[in-house]
């Protein structure tokens, strides 16, 4: 399905030092942003208790705090609507050992003169184990763009690797930045979010690439720009179509799927955006900018096709028996 139809290539690289001004900006503030305001980590990275309390008319959250705010052991929890009107999250930093009973039945003695409700989840994780989950997220987050990294190298060539690479680290840090902007709780399903970003940039810049790299091969324009012009315009339309259809189920999930996946959605629907303007306007100029030569690329690929033929010519005479 085509939606753009042009008689010639859009001049995309002529813009190019004013997409890396954008981004630019967009990475500065998003690493500002990051290195002052910090992550607001959730349950699963800081550790401590959550208490989901659900009332049966709007939850008096003031008069909540008030009460809690009267014990000295839970003094220092937050109280605050989750979802909507009826619903309350009460999050303390004690976690199971500081703890001498069980978190649900505390707070449904401290709570029962504040209306008519119901406890429906208390989680627990501890300090060390959130510091843990820490690490091994990092973790996976590096070794994933290591992978990427050789993976790249070994399909096209290092420079498409390193373009790739600082693509995806491009995407990350903008969705990081965002989450940090909006205040959005980091947690595993926002981890799972950053991982998927990764992979949902990744499929949108190789399938440039090897547009790109079909372009080097049967466009006679020996002009790198002029080349990923041409390219990029042919994948224009299929790039829009996924990139909208991803989108907008995304943005469902986000308006439709409740304050529990609110995180993950949030921080795909701004992934999928920037990955989508990354791909095309991002990683394509930093290939230019490694100088990656198109002679240079067609020469190595006419001696390896001159060498795969001798050796099926090879192949041939010693299966006729001539050598």
């Amino acid at each position: 399905m085509e939606i753009f139809k042009y008689k010639k290539p859009l001049n995309l690289m002529a813009q190019s030092k004013r997409f890396g001004l954008v981004s630019l900006t967009l990475l500065i503030l998003s690493i500002g942003l990051i290195v002052t305001k910090g992550f607001n980590y959730g349950l699963d990275f800081a550790g401590g208790t959550l208490v989901q309390v659900h009332y049966k008319e709007k939850a008096p959250i003031k008069k909540v705090r008030d009460v809690i705010g009267k014990v000295k052991a839970y003094e220092s929890a937050s109280v605050t609507y989750f979802g909507n009107d009826n619903e309350i999250i009460i999050r303390t930093k004690k976690s199971s050992k500081s703890l001498d009973k069980d978190m649900g039945d505390t707070m449904r003695e401290l709570l029962k003169g504040t209306g008519d409700f119901e406890v429906r989840r208390v989680d627990i994780v501890g300090a060390k184990v959130g510091s843990e989950l820490r690490e091994k997220g990092l973790m996976a987050m590096f070794l994933s763009i290591l992978g990427i990294l050789i993976y790249v190298s070994f399909r096209f060539e290092w420079r498409f690797a390193i373009a790739s690479v600082m693509a995806l680290m491009h995407d990350v840090t903008i969705a990081m930045g965002a989450v940090v902007l909006f205040g959005i709780e980091v947690n595993l399903d926002t981890l799972a979010a950053l991982l998927t970003i990764l992979g949902y940039s990744l499929n949108d810049t190789i399938i440039v690439f090897d547009r790109i790299r079909e372009g080097i091969n049967t466009i006679k324009n020996p002009d790198l720009a002029k080349i990923i012009d041409e390219s990029v315009t042919q994948t224009l339309s299929r790039t829009t179509l996924t990139s909208l259809t991803t989108f907008f189920v995304v943005l469902t999930l986000f308006l439709l799927g409740g304050e529990i996946i609110k995180g993950f959605s949030f921080t795909l629907l701004v992934g999928v955006v920037v990955g989508t303007y990354s791909s095309i306007f991002v990683a394509s100029p930093i290939l230019m900018m490694l100088g990656f030569s198109v002679s240079d690329y067609r020469l190595k690929a006419a001696e390896k096709a001159k060498r795969e033929k001798e050796k099926e010519k090879m192949r041939a005479m010693y299966e006729n028996g001539t050598i």
